[in-house]
């Protein structure tokens, strides 16, 4: 009992810190902060977690108000979103601890059910059949799949209709297919192999390949993934969630016929953020590479898409990383989606980004605000290299425009189309500071 009572108290005393957090607050747009991880002392009987309480506040980004908002927050921030506060310690850890574990075995045509905190070692093979998870509010449950083949028609391979936070951990090689139709569940329309309706993490040093009539991984809060190859076929989505994707690293194969990673909350549009910082990307879909209605933050990884626009967001910061990205609309696109931001906003402070453009109507970095270049090396092949109805600053790195470094950022004539949006042509805009 001496231990619980302590965890309270350290609750309660980071919950006091949390509150004067406020202009990292509006930076982070609704980050789950200073979570606490969940320790794995289970018993043989119960397969429970002791002490596992993961506390976290879900906070809203705050609005122009006069004085500070949150697109002015990001702008000026030099840290942005932290990787320190969006993943815990048992997030980030690869492996599980199976001393303790619960073996569950797959069979065709039945539904395994997991009605309680533990960790579920998972193997075997079986048509029409379910992973449900229907576990009380405050339990936290690990599935570990080693070597699992799942192919259902109607309904997703695993379902999580009710936990605190659900860990899926890949060891081996994993195959999850849905060929037909989903099926509703009650008034849930379950769209998705790996459907969540609470906050999921992904992890592990295995494989999954999902293909899907419908969406990939679908999670109705946060979606985490730190770990482990993902070649992910599917006719919609092939990530989904409502409230952030974050992703710490790992190997992904996308082909999807809309979004490759897409956040969205229908509810909330200050909500619905991607976080990137590390990890391998291959995509070729047929709209959206990376989707979010509010940011877009990339700290990490290499990135090869092809897609309709290869980065949308309300406001799009990238740090580092490689990118090649061919796009068929726009390769780099800031729209306002989120109420949370001001203005739209490109903002690239380093990485090595090329993006080639398809012939017609495209832009290659298009910002509905502005376009801020910190760093970093660009290079954009395209009628019109950069289009935004804002301001541009080019304070540092290096912009090349169809092979020929320049030194102001060019603009397509304030969106205008027909102008020659590439060096040489249109209206020079942001010129080099300093």
């Amino acid at each position: 009992m001496k231990k619980f009572k302590d965890m309270k108290d350290i609750i309660k005393a980071e919950n006091r810190k949390k509150k004067n957090i406020r202009i990292y607050i509006a930076a982070l747009l609704a980050v789950q902060l200073l979570m606490l991880p969940f320790s794995g002392c289970a018993s043989s009987d119960s397969a429970s977690y002791a002490g596992t309480a993961d506390t976290s506040v879900s906070v809203t980004a705050l609005v122009d108000d006069g004085e500070t908002s949150a697109a002015t927050v990001v702008k000026t921030s030099s840290a942005g979103l932290s990787a320190d506060d969006l993943f815990t310690e048992r997030d980030l850890q690869q492996t599980a601890d199976l001393s303790e574990a619960k073996e569950l075995v797959l069979r065709s045509g039945k539904t395994l059910t997991i009605s309680g905190a533990g960790v579920y070692h998972v193997t075997g093979s079986a048509e029409d059949c379910t992973i449900l998870v229907d576990a009380g509010d405050e339990d936290k449950v690990q599935i570990v799949l080693d070597g699992v083949t799942m192919t259902n028609a109607d309904f997703p391979c695993i379902y999580v209709r009710n936990a605190d936070k659900v860990c899926v951990t890949l060891a081996g090689d994993n195959t999850l297919s849905v060929t037909g139709s989903f099926t509703a569940d009650g008034d849930t329309n379950t769209d998705g192999v790996i459907f969540s309706k609470d906050d999921l993490t992904l992890n592990g040093t295995g494989s999954l390949i999902i293909t899907s009539t419908a969406n990939g991984i679908v999670g109705k809060d946060d979606l985490r993934i730190t770990g482990g190859s993902y070649r992910i076929t599917a006719s919609s989505k092939a990530m989904d969630a409502n409230d952030s994707i974050r992703i710490a690293d790992g190997s992904f194969t996308i082909k999807a016929g809309t979004d490759g990673i897409h956040a969205e909350n229908e509810d909330d549009d200050s909500l619905g953020y991607v976080y990137i910082g590390g990890g391998s990307f291959s995509m070729s879909v047929g709209d959206d590479g990376i989707h979010a209605v509010s940011l877009v933050q990339i700290d990490g990884g290499s990135f090869n898409v092809s897609a309709a626009e290869c980065i949308e967001g309300t406001y799009i910061r990238i740090n580092g990383g490689t990118f090649e990205l061919s796009g068929r609309d726009d390769g780099i696109n800031a729209a306002k989606k989120s109420t949370a931001f001001r203005t739209p906003t490109v903002e690239i402070n380093g990485g090595s980004i090329s993006i080639t453009m398809s012939a017609g109507d495209t832009d290659g970095i298009d910002s509905n605000g502005d376009i801020i270049v910190n760093g970093g090396t660009i290079s954009v092949s395209g009628n019109s290299t950069f289009d935004y109805d804002g301001t541009a600053q080019f304070n540092g790195g290096s912009i090349y425009c169809n092979g020929q470094q320049v030194t102001e950022i060019p603009n397509q004539m304030m969106g205008g189309r027909g102008g020659m949006g590439g060096f040489g042509g249109g209206r020079m805009g942001g010129r080099r500071m300093g």
